[in-house]
């Protein structure tokens, strides 16, 4: 007998840069950022089943099972996508969490994006099918930019997507100390007037020139995320001090930071360094993605 199945990855979704434009009458904020993916990520695994299921594994999954899959963004995407298709959500899904829970790179998003096309594919649904795109906003701030998928900028409260600059190879170093950053609790901490927007006037010409377009802008909760958690503040001294490191930032509302390098060697060596510093600390060396692979089916015999 033969199982089908589909797999997608949920990849590292990043901030370079996050300018808050204002507060609507809806209690949310405008922002302004520009968005790109790494090659570090989770997997979702979707299976032809008699009913759903949703197992989750992998070096940060105990969290997510401690909070009960239920309320997983996994479990409520699949069975929204399963509605808006007119079928039950007969499925097995794994969730395989390689990256660390709430700490400003799109995890959950990421993962409800690649639920939505993973699903799409075991399915027979077109990845651009507008049903996709119109429940992505339903889930989350970040999940219509992952369902994306693309170096891109985000505006609005993250519901308006379009195609970002073409950007040169570059290595990301991420480092997180190990803090959990609600959201909600780091936007509360924002302090001052609000930014303009910053997309990039020009294509970058090499990774230095993209760290130059980067430094004249910035991320406008890092400063209330770092009155919340020093540790932040030790992170980025940290990849400051590393040999290479072009840019170090945090990425969205924290508390997982950026260096920004010339290549995956430099990025490498950076991690073994604050790994024998801070061995506590989650450190992944990683690489830009310009866009994030398609799911694939793979029939199991």
């Amino acid at each position: 007998m033969t199982t089908v199945s589909a797999a997608a990855a949920a990849a590292a979704k990043l901030n370079l840069y996050l300018h808050v434009l204002g507060k609507r009458p809806d209690g949310y904020h405008e922002l302004d950022s520009l968005v790109v993916f790494a090659t570090a990520h989770d997997l979702i695994t979707v299976t032809e089943a008699p009913g759903f299921s949703l197992a989750i594994d992998g070096p940060f999954g105990s969290t997510l099972v401690a909070e009960g899959t239920g309320r997983n963004l996994v479990s409520r995407a699949a069975h929204a996508l399963a509605d808006a298709l007119g079928r039950d959500p007969h499925v097995a899904i794994r969730l395989t969490k390689n990256l660390p829970v709430a700490s400003g790179i799109g995890g959950g998003s990421a993962d409800a994006a690649a639920t939505l096309k993973a699903l799409a594919e075991l399915w027979g649904v077109a990845q651009d099918d507008a049903r996709l795109v119109e429940l992505a906003p339903t889930l989350g701030a970040d999940v219509p930019v992952c369902l994306f998928g693309r170096t891109a900028y985000f505006g609005g409260a993250g519901e308006q997507v379009v195609a970002g600059p073409t950007l040169p190879p570059a290595a990301l170093l991420l480092v997180n100390p190990g803090v959990h950053m609600p959201t909600k609790d780091v936007f509360a901490a924002r302090t001052g007037a609000w930014s303009t927007a910053g997309r990039l006037e020009r294509d970058p010409v090499d990774v230095a020139d993209f760290a130059q377009l980067l430094r004249a802008r910035g991320n406008d909760l890092g400063a209330a995320a770092e009155s919340l958690s020093p540790a932040i503040t030790e992170v980025l001294a940290a990849l400051d001090a590393t040999p290479g490191c072009l840019l170090a930032r945090m990425s969205g509302s924290g508390a997982t930071c950026i260096g920004l390098y010339a290549d995956v060697a430099a990025a490498a060596s950076a991690a073994a360094l604050i790994n024998r510093v801070r061995p506590t600390w989650w450190v992944k060396a990683t690489a830009l993605l310009p866009e994030v692979p398609a799911a694939e089916v793979v029939a199991d015999a």
